[in-house]
């Protein structure tokens, strides 16, 4: 990985472009691909209703992110390529503690501004994109409007910025990001009922966990956890998790 940070650090805008646009493109496809394969395999495990056929204008709004995903990306280069991301190169424990950090770090900021974007004035300028698909699907992850796609991009940015990390936490987390948006937008709960009711599972985004949110825009606000939707009481009441007891402030 050192040998692809130092290739990555000669290259050209353009040339480093190109190769940002194919990784997005890639993970786009595991995204979608993966996500189907997991819809299918557990098709009788169904957390909400079956989606519509596929749109064209839900397609291209999936092409649109790809391609703001990439800037987003390329923006990251060069505030990395100019000094001011800051990505160390140990492999350590605290390189894995740095994927805990980011984790926690956007599970709270993306928290925050998910209820911001569902306050009235806000919810139709932006995230009313995303809900418009209520029975979502994997593709769905990536049916944003732009204004949400670059904010996501801008605080995962102001993040790196704030925060030095490894780049073995950045992969780590990044992989976590892809794995938890694909299951919060599958409409299927891939764990067993006894794994999904475990009081340790519940403290987790699953997918029947997003599901409520996409059924009833009220609650369930949280992406990774359900941390902050217990602690700031929005946690939906319809949720099988309420019936644990929520976190409470010290």
């Amino acid at each position: 990985m050192n040998a692809i940070l130092d290739a990555f650090a000669r290259m050209s805008f353009r040339e480093a472009l190109g190769w940002m646009l194919v990784e997005n493109a890639v993970l786009f496809g595991v995204a979608v691909l993966g996500g189907d394969l997991l819809v299918w395999i557990f098709r009788t495990r169904r957390v909400g209703p079956l989606p519509p056929p596929v749109e064209a204008k839900e397609l291209a709004w999936a092409a649109c992110c790809v391609v703001l995903n990439t800037l987003v990306t390329a923006a990251g280069w060069w505030l990395w390529r100019s000094g001011y991301i800051v990505i160390r190169r140990d492999t350590g424990a605290r390189a894995w503690l740095d994927a805990a950090a980011l984790l926690l770090m956007m599970d709270l900021a993306m928290y925050l501004t998910h209820r911001i974007a569902h306050h009235p004035w806000a919810f139709p300028l932006a995230h009313a994109t995303h809900h418009q698909y209520d029975r979502p699907r994997p593709l769905d992850l990536f049916v944003l409007n732009p204004i949400e796609a670059l904010g996501f991009g801008a605080l995962w940015l102001t993040i790196l910025l704030l925060y030095s990390s490894s780049w073995l936490g950045i992969l780590v987390y990044l992989a976590l990001n892809l794995a938890f948006g694909v299951v919060g937008h599958l409409g299927v709960e891939p764990l067993p009922r006894s794994w999904a009711e475990h009081r340790l599972i519940r403290l987790f985004g699953t997918s029947t966990f997003h599901a409520g949110h996409h059924r009833d825009d009220r609650g369930n606000f949280g992406f990774y956890t359900s941390i902050w939707d217990r602690l700031f009481g929005t946690l939906h009441p319809r949720d099988a998790r309420s019936q644990l007891p929520r976190l409470t402030r010290p």
